[in-house]
Parts: C-alpha cells; sequence; structure tokens
C-alpha cells in the first residue's frame, strides 16, 4: 500500500514543481486556464471514474458559479473572498437539488437527467436579468485578495490560481484515497454487492456528486477570475462534454489524468486556433483514436505499462516469483470497465 502512495505521489510531486517553473516558459494565462480547466475535469472524473455515474450536466455548476462570482464582484464589490464562497455555496446546493434528482437513476437514464438539468439552467441564466443575457457579465474587475496580493498583476493572480488548484487538488485526491473513496469504488465495481454489505450506495452517490458540484463551483469562480468574464459559453451543455473529453483523453479513473488531458485538449485550442473550426475535427479525431487504441487514455495505459515492466522486472530478479508476471491486474485507479 505504501509502495502504491509513493507511486502515485511521484508524478504529482513533479507536476507541482513543473507548475512553479512553467510561468518563466509558457504563457501565464493559459497555464491560469489549464488550472482551471483541471479542477472541473477532477470533479467530473471523481464522479465517472470512481462512481461511474457519467454527468453530462456539470456545466451548469461551472455557470452558475461563474455568474454568482461575476455578479457579486462587479456590481456588489464584495471581496473576491467571499464571492467565491457564494459561488461555490450555489453550486453545492445546486448539486444538492440535482443530485437528489439524477442519481435515482444510472447509465444513459442518469446522463441524459442531468442534461436535461442543465439545459433548464441554461435557458434560466438566458432569461434572468443578472446574467445579462447573450452579452453575459464582462470586464468583471480583479480585486485584492487577501488585502495583500493585486490580482490586477498577472504573477500574482497565478500565485492565487495556483493555491486554489493546489487545495482543491488536495481534497480530490484526499477523497479518492479515503475509506469514502474506496466505497466509491465498490459501488462502481459492483454496486448490488456494496447494497448487501449494507452501505447506504445513493447517499454515497448522493455525496459524491455534491462534492464534484462544489469543486466545479471552484473551477468557475476562478476562471472568472482570471478572463473577467461570464457568459452563456459557462453554462452550455458543451463545456461539460468538453470536459468530459479531456478526461477520457487523460485517463478516467486515474489520480493526474484529467490533468493530462486538460493540458493535452487545451493545448491543442491554444496552438491549433489558426486552423479554425477543423480543431473541432482533430478532437474528434484523437477521441476515436483513444476510444481505439487507449482505451485507458494516456495515463491509463502508461500506468498499465508501468505495472507490467515492474512485474516482468522482478520475476526476472526473483525466478521462483514468476507466478507474479502472470494475470496482471490494473493498477489502483485505472478504471476496470472498458
Amino acid at each position: 500500500m505504501r509502495q502504491d502512495a509513493s507511486l502515485t505521489l511521484r508524478p504529482i510531486v513533479f507536476l507541482l514543481a513543473a507548475a512553479v517553473i512553467a510561468p518563466a516558459l509558457i504563457y501565464p494565462i493559459f497555464l491560469m486556464k489549464v488550472m482551471c480547466f483541471a479542477i472541473f475535469a477532477c470533479a467530473v472524473n471523481l464522479l465517472v471514474g470512481y462512481v461511474g455515474l457519467l454527468s453530462l450536466g456539470h456545466s451548469m455548476f461551472f455557470g452558475m458559479s461563474a455568474y454568482v462570482t461575476a455578479y457579486t464582484l462587479k456590481e456588489w464589490g464584495w471581496p473576491f473572498e467571499i464571492a467565491l464562497l457564494c459561488a461555490v455555496l450555489a453550486s453545492t446546493v445546486l448539486g444538492f437539488i440535482a443530485g437528489a434528482i439524477a442519481i435515482r437513476r444510472q447509465g444513459i437514464y442518469f446522463a441524459m437527467i442531468t442534461l436535461a438539468l442543465a439545459q433548464m439552467v441554461y435557458f434560466f441564466c438566458l432569461q434572468a436579468p443578472f446574467t445579462g443575457g447573450e452579452d453575459g457579465l464582462q470586464k468583471v474587475p480583479r480585486p485584492v485578495v487577501l488585502g495583500l496580493l493585486d490580482t490586477a498583476d498577472d504573477k500574482a493572480l497565478y500565485v492565487i490560481v495556483l493555491v486554489m488548484f493546489l487545495a482543491a487538488f488536495a481534497i480530490y485526491h484526499r477523497t479518492i484515497h479515503s475509506p469514502f473513496g474506496q466505497v466509491l469504488e465498490a459501488i462502481r465495481d459492483n454496486e448490488p454487492r456494496a447494497v448487501s454489505l449494507g452501505y447506504k450506495v445513493n447517499r454515497y452517490k448522493l455525496l459524491a456528486f455534491v462534492l464534484s458540484a462544489a469543486l466545479t463551483g471552484l473551477a468557475g469562480g476562478t476562471k472568472v477570475l482570471v478572463f473577467q468574464l461570464a457568459s452563456l459559453t459557462d453554462v452550455n451543455w458543451h463545456m461539460a462534454t468538453e470536459v468530459v473529453l479531456m478526461v477520457l483523453v487523460g485517463g478516467m479513473g486515474t489520480v493526474v489524468g484529467p490533468l493530462v488531458g486538460a493540458v493535452c485538449i487545451l493545448a491543442m485550442q491554444e496552438y491549433l486556433a489558426p486552423l479554425g473550426e477543423w480543431v473541432m475535427v482533430i478532437q474528434g479525431v484523437i477521441l476515436v483514436t483513444v476510444v481505439m487504441v487507449f482505451r485507458r487514455g494516456l495515463v491509463g495505459e502508461f500506468e498499465v505499462w508501468r505495472a507490467r515492466k515492474s512485474s516482468l522486472t522482478e520475476a526476472a530478479e526473483h525466478p521462483g516469483h514468476q507466478e507474479r508476471a502472470v494475470g496482471l491486474a490494473a493498477p489502483k485507479g485505472a478504471n476496470p470497465h472498458r
């Protein structure tokens, strides 16, 4: 168990070191965008990768949080800390309501219910006067955070976004490696057995859904701080499907897969932008390739390859234990449902 934990923490330490060095090499705004969507992707992965519930409606939490943050900052002039807290709280409450409705169904029915709820929230935001309609809320001011860091400076903003990203990732990492996370995996792998063991399955599902919505709300509020904008794009269901694509490309049910997926998809959008709408075609080709060739995602396939290599090396060093190389299981975190 300790060895598995060390193997899991190693790439995380590497990513943290990369996050500190990256601003000297890459445009900081792009890095902050990656961190915002990485939080979003981790929240979706918590639900689809560790509970087995595919949500197509998480854009409602992302968009609603963005509107609450933008409105409280721009119209009421509240401190960013309070605005972000209100945004996360709004997403949490909305997540509780949506989760209480959706978790009673599974599979495609769960996905369609979340999609329908997201569409309802979308049309509410389109008609509500405080959202600015199709124009959205623009030129949201960047406040001074904690009375020390002026977010008008991109370097100070990067530090704040990085801290929020680390906090969100710590919550996500601790959740999936806790007894609660193990129960979620048990529900994903065999729900009837989990019920027979006495677990209140719907209660666990609802708690995971609410936690996922809260993390998504944090991502939406942080995004407003970076781009100073909340619009209908944030609450559109396309936003939710794009994040699901990030999870699939990175590796569903893996710890760092959502981060890798967010980097891949956003890098394509950033650096292939001159190709116009062809970016969508390229994303489609990549999705088909991942589904056909890398069914566990980039990180999932890498973890399986590493586990096989480690087992074969151990078998070569200890010939009496060759049987360990037979029947290799996928590493912890890789989703067995393929």
